[in-house]
């Protein structure tokens, strides 16, 4: 195999890059400077050396404990659990968020062969010490995550002396009703509050 095959190869293996995507990728690195792609190598071969698992929340981090795990102006008594790692950016980037974090590290899919001994669930009842009083379940709004939701709050609210809450769902901002499914509209009226 060629050079340029195995590197459109190498980019299709990645999730939602498809082999068309792939080729742009890599005539795009061939068209600029061999800096380029040495600075992009490098950086690949960093994350390769550099990160790793958080003991604590098992985020991805070249720190351990990580970033937010080290943070002293983080509430340990709220703990948010989220599916994967990359799940942790979109809500710090909320702003709205200031306590620590969960992963999982995937979610329930009996067709999958994941079940709970899959999960890092174990190490979840570990962290819930006297100082953690809400747990807030933010797995995705798939079958899998709910899934994964309802048994996490069945375990926790029979296991544990802490409140279980779960990110609202509904429409998005800037949404149109006649785009929405009819789950969100369902969600978005089960969660709606008063104005």
């Amino acid at each position: 195999m060629n050079a340029i095959e195995d590197l459109v190869g190498e980019f299709a293996r990645l999730p939602g890059i498809g082999r068309k995507t792939a080729q742009r990728l890599t005539y795009h690195l061939l068209r600029g400077s061999r800096d380029d792609a040495r600075r992009l190598a490098r950086a690949v071969d960093r994350v390769a050396a550099e990160v790793r698992v958080c003991g604590a929340c098992a985020n991805l981090s070249d720190m351990d404990p990580c970033e937010v795990c080290r943070s002293p102006r983080r509430d340990p008594a709220l703990l948010c659990v989220v599916e994967e790692a990359s799940d942790i950016p979109a809500i710090e980037n909320s702003g709205n968020f200031g306590g620590l974090y969960h992963v999982l590290g995937g979610r329930l899919s009996p067709l999958d062969g994941v079940g709970p001994e899959d999960l890092n669930i174990r190490a979840l009842f570990r962290r819930l010490g006297d100082s953690v009083r809400e747990v807030i379940i933010a797995t995705n709004a798939s079958v899998e995550g709910e899934a994964t939701a309802t048994y996490l709050q069945r375990l926790l609210s029979s296991a544990a002396d802490v409140r279980v809450t779960r990110l609202a769902r509904g429409l998005p901002v800037g949404g149109d009703l006649e785009y929405a499914d009819g789950v969100t509209i369902a969600e978005a009226f089960a969660g709606r509050r008063d104005m």
